[in-house]
């Protein structure tokens, strides 16, 4: 049916996490659509900590979600927003929480025998991490097992690098997952919801002139060679797809989600899932609808009419 024309619809970005830029950007990038699509009570807003009073004082009744990272992807501000009673776009709180962790994302897609790359969960105070993972391979990877973008995400060569590097990845003062690295094709593939329908998006090749997909990478225009559709098999392409449908229902995800891949020989492992993508003028997922004939208006309209309340 659809969301009227004069609903009174704020856009979320920028937020307090790390990803406060990014967020921006992809705030005004989806602002600007949902005033090209007609509605004519949209606004723009940057959350702070009086946001509730924002959104009750300007009587809005419907949220599209363009923050990442913490408060915004992590179950905070759906939380708060079902308290309010006002619709909003994207994932719901337990699939946000849940999937804004990437160990507790592990934990629910290994339940589904989803491939998983071996990894352990190191507390942030650890004293003796060498010992924690001792039933790892070297080269590793370490990640602060709540933030995007790659931040704070180190390559560890040898076991003599692992506690300089354990203790800088710890600075964001989360525990760190670290995970054994590979090397293999770097993917990645949005699903969306339209009506009753869950599909993938084409799949996005991506390969990074740095060694692995940093922030550097992610977010410099000239240091990543995307390739779409990915340069891959029929046979992969269709488990990449699967596998990225089953992992977004994994957890109970609404709407739309993208899903990070690295596909190691006939392997396509699931590294994360992100429950709010950057909707961004380099962002994956809004070239991924482009290739499967949505433009960036219409992905904005059917994330849109997917917002809903009490999920």
């Amino acid at each position: 049916m659809g969301i009227n024309k004069d609903t009174k619809i704020a856009v979320l970005c920028g937020g307090m996490s790390n990803e406060r830029e990014v967020s921006l950007r992809s705030g005004k990038n989806v602002f600007e659509a949902i005033k090209r699509l007609g509605y004519t009570n949209a606004e723009l807003l940057d959350v702070d900590r009086n946001i509730a009073k924002t959104l009750v004082e300007k009587n809005i009744k419907v949220a599209f979600n363009a923050l990442h990272g913490k408060y915004g992807e992590d179950g905070c501000i759906q939380g708060l927003l079902e308290l309010l009673g006002i619709e909003y776009t994207g994932c719901g709180v337990f699939a946000s929480a849940a999937y804004m962790n990437k160990f507790d994302t592990k934990m629910i897609l290994k339940e589904a025998n989803v491939p998983l790359i071996k990894s352990v969960l190191v507390k942030k105070e650890e004293k003796n991490v060498k010992e924690k993972v001792k039933e790892l391979k070297y080269p590793l990877m370490l990640k602060p097992v709540s933030e995007g973008s790659s931040i704070g995400m180190y390559k560890v060569e040898s076991e003599e690098q692992l506690e300089e590097l354990f203790r800088k990845s710890a600075q964001y003062k989360q525990d760190i997952l670290i995970e054994e690295y590979k090397q293999g094709i770097c993917a990645t593939v949005g699903v969306l919801e339209d009506g009753d329908r869950t599909f993938a998006t084409e799949i996005l090749e991506l390969r990074p002139k740095n060694e692995w997909y940093d922030y550097e990478a992610k977010y410099t225009k000239g240091m990543t060679e995307f390739v779409l559709p990915a340069e891959i098999s029929e046979e992969m392409t269709k488990a990449v797809k699967d596998y990225a449908v089953k992992a977004h229902k994994a957890c109970g995800c609404k709407g739309v989600s993208r899903v990070d891949f690295l596909i190691v020989g006939n392997i396509p492992y699931v590294l994360e899932i992100n429950t709010s993508p950057g909707m961004t003028d380099l962002s994956d997922l809004p070239a991924q609808a482009k290739a499967c004939g949505i433009s960036y208006d219409e992905l904005v309209c059917m994330i849109l009419n997917n917002a809903s309340v009490n999920r």
